[in-house]
């Protein structure tokens, strides 16, 4: 290296290591308070949650809001989530179910969420991430609810209308599929499988590309690199993730059919996260079958300035052509004016369920 870039190189290097040391030193001594915390908490309240996601969400808001940069907001998001999620741990390891294996898109979500000092509950169902909160054997499950491309995930729906387990966080991911295999290419690929709502979101490309190789249904994307990690005849899609979880080569990168595809998931759990200041409601509801019954029920929103940022249905599977429709409302349930129009709700629906309140991401 040139001796006068040494030379000016030599004293900002300097001053880069003393500054980690400071940040090291600063890292420990928070994670002291945390376990100081923790000691508390022990004290009063042994049960007690070790989340606290409206006091997370609002700590990287306050800090995203004052950062005079160069470091960006995104870059804050990301390096405190995992400060929080070591110092969270030192006080109790937060357990998180999810779709497995290795390499979901589920476990991404997760880990973006919660941070990488999680313990990781993989379940080969979404039935069996909603068991597994409701039994204990995990604090929070993660969820996919919603595809740009595909619409609701059926399954998911299904089971938050059924469940006593709240809704209390949020996280969407841009999809990216890649089309992978033990090889890297698709010599002597005969099959080539996926969840169904990524078979369904690639399905113009693979069409175009492949349109004579059988398509086949797995329990999850993950899975099926999995299968495609055993058997050569198989080409999987998947993140990238699960292509270094399971030893694949990426054949073909990016193949959705969107280019923008995205992913909402929600998690899961017992507790409900008290008002963040930038918040949102999830419910469910169901109206009598008669004319305008849908526009009389959604009134107090517009009476009360509540927003919905949205509105989907699915069938109440009753026979009678009904339909249940869930609903993401602007503000915390305790905010006044969703307060409001949450009770004028009720009173007009015929079936009426708060999934819970939560920080909106």
């Amino acid at each position: 290296m040139d001796k006068e870039l040494q030379s000016r190189l030599a004293p900002l290097r300097e001053q880069i290591d003393a500054t980690d040391r400071q940040i090291l030193e600063l890292l420990n001594k928070r994670a002291n308070l945390a376990l100081q915390v923790g000691e508390v908490k022990q004290e009063v309240d042994a049960d007690g949650p070790v989340l606290k996601p409206e006091r997370e969400a609002a700590l990287i808001r306050r800090l995203q809001e004052t950062n005079p940069g160069p470091f960006t907001k995104a870059g804050i998001a990301a390096v405190w989530t995992e400060i929080i999620s070591v110092c969270r741990g030192l006080e109790r390891p937060l357990v998180v179910a999810y779709l497995g294996p290795q390499g979901s898109f589920s476990e991404q979500a997760a880990v973006e969420q919660f941070g990488q000092s999680i313990e990781k509950l993989r379940c080969d169902s979404f039935d069996e991430v909603f068991r597994a909160v409701e039994a204990g054997q995990a604090q929070v499950g993660m969820v996919p609810v919603e595809n740009s491309t595909e619409g609701g995930v059926n399954r998911s729906l299904d089971l938050l209308l059924t469940s006593p387990l709240k809704v209390q966080g949020e996280r969407s991911l841009n999809i990216h599929h890649c089309l992978m295999t033990q090889s890297g290419t698709m010599e002597g690929v005969t099959r080539i499988m996926a969840h169904p709502q990524a078979l369904a979101q690639c399905q113009v490309w693979l069409s175009a590309h492949y349109p004579t190789i059988a398509r086949d249904a797995a329990s999850s994307n993950a899975e099926a690199a999995r299968i495609a990690s055993e058997d050569p005849t198989v080409a999987a899609i998947a993140g990238s993730m699960a292509a270094k979880a399971w030893g694949l080569q990426v054949a073909v990168s990016g193949i959705q059919d969107d280019p923008h595809n995205r992913t909402r998931f929600v998690v899961i759990g017992n507790m409900e996260p008290a008002p963040s200041g930038h918040d949102k409601t999830s419910l469910i509801l169901a109206v009598p079958n008669r004319a305008g019954a849908v526009h009389d029920m959604l009134a107090p929103l517009a009476e009360n300035g509540v927003s919905m940022s949205r509105l989907e249905s699915r069938p109440a599977r009753t026979g009678q052509w009904e339909y249940y429709f869930y609903a993401d409302i602007i503000g915390h349930r305790d905010d006044e004016p969703v307060a409001r129009a949450l009770a004028a709700l009720k009173d007009r629906a015929a079936f009426f369920k708060v999934l819970g309140s939560y920080p909106m991401q």
